[in-house]
């Protein structure tokens, strides 16, 4: 996955913050949500931007792009999902 690779090369060019957002226990059950949740936010607010690795900024913004496209996507169906129960 995008993710899956994402936590590769932040694992190589920025450990500390690997660290920071659990990236050894991301996808495991006994992963830290809370720091999960910190990846996703550093992701939407753009903060990678400012970050010294290319690739990882490539990276951070195909899975901002697919969180993007998923939230519509998401969005879409609770539309459907009320407008369908609306006229039936």
């Amino acid at each position: 996955s995008s993710l899956r690779a994402l936590l590769v090369v932040l694992r190589n060019c920025d450990p500390l913050l690997y660290q920071y957002v659990d990236g050894g226990g991301f996808f495991t059950s006994h992963g830290q949500p809370n720091k999960q949740v910190r990846l996703v936010w550093y992701i939407y607010a753009q903060r990678y931007r400012d970050h010294h690795d290319d690739e990882f900024i490539r990276r951070c913004e195909r899975v901002r792009r697919q969180f993007i496209l998923t939230s519509a996507l998401c969005g879409l169906v609770v539309v459907s999902l009320i407008a369908l129960m609306i006229w039936h």
